[in-house]
């Protein structure tokens, strides 16, 4: 029984997670390639990007603190559940998030990775290892753009404390 528990708990993450960069405009174009004679970003780069910054979901919001790469999150209103654990990146162009989510009905660990490629002043993603590219940073900055749900400073936390506090019996 645990372990159906555990499994539903973990595709109920992975669908939550779904909707972190998915829920892009309609209109967005969608790659199977990345743009030809594109490059994957730096780790530097990809510090700059994501570093001190939320990324703000439909349902949810993720932190990735630089003071060691601590990685907060919350998703999803009601029972919700809430991860815990380190953002790295990788070359090439590679942002991981590894974290241990919690829900009332137990938890589960999870490791997300998106890649980037730039062309130009545009950069592309991807989720891996199955996601399609498309467009996630153009200049000048589209309406669709998944970049501008990146806010400066922490969105995450206090949520994630709410949630943290509430399913604070779940081991």
């Amino acid at each position: 029984m645990k372990k159906i528990r555990t499994l539903s708990l973990l595709c109920a993450i992975i669908a939550a997670m779904g909707a972190v960069a998915f829920d892009a405009d309609a209109a967005q174009t969608k790659m199977t390639k990345p743009p030809a004679m594109s490059e994957p970003l730096t780790s530097n780069e990809l510090v700059k990007l994501y570093g001190n910054r939320s990324w703000l979901w439909k349902d949810g919001a993720g932190y990735f603190a630089v003071k060691q790469r601590e990685f907060r999150a919350w998703t999803g209103e009601g029972s919700g559940s809430y991860g815990a654990g380190r953002w790295f990146v990788t070359d090439p162009g590679k942002l991981c998030f590894k974290a241990m989510w919690y829900a009332k009905t137990g938890k589960a660990d999870a490791l997300t990775c998106f890649s980037h490629r730039k062309k130009g002043n545009a950069i592309f993603q991807k989720r891996e290892p199955d996601g399609e590219w498309y467009a996630f940073k153009t200049s000048p900055a589209g309406s669709g753009d998944e970049y501008r749900k990146l806010q400066p400073g922490d969105y995450a936390t206090a949520r994630f404390d709410r949630m943290r506090a509430k399913f604070s019996t779940v081991k």
